[in-house]
């Protein structure tokens, strides 16, 4: 019944100003409104549009809702810091002084959206 369907993923924020900002200008990504219904696409590079939606009683996910594969985290996560981003860490990760979890598994390091939504950027390989 789905198999022909293009699915895509969305998620909800508290200020659609700030997200905004964060997504287009602190972030570096592609935009475009949708007026007519106060929605965003976010145009992910490579990928498919996600969905960004105002939630008036918005609670942030537990989890990482964005995962950007980057070729050097070092340098993502400098880059992102000089552009104000703070990294996350986390109880039962060994995080390096940049923020950095080098403990098995891809080199990934959270940050936070202005909602309280979890990114990550994340070297494979």
């Amino acid at each position: 019944m789905l198999e022909g369907s293009e699915a895509y993923s969305g998620f909800a924020v508290a200020d659609m100003a700030k997200a905004k900002r964060f997504y287009g200008e602190t972030l570096g990504l592609s935009l475009t409104d949708s007026s007519e219904f106060g929605l965003m696409n976010l145009h992910i590079p490579g990928g498919r549009d996600v969905l960004i939606y105002p939630s008036r009683d918005h609670v942030p996910a537990s989890f990482t809702i964005l995962n950007f594969p980057v070729p050097d985290i070092n340098a993502a996560v400098d880059e992102l810091k000089r552009r104000g981003v703070t990294f996350e860490r986390y109880e039962g990760f060994e995080q390096d002084a940049k923020g950095v979890f080098r403990g098995g598994g891809p080199l990934i390091a959270w940050f936070k959206d202005p909602s309280g939504n979890v990114l990550s950027v994340l070297q494979e390989g």
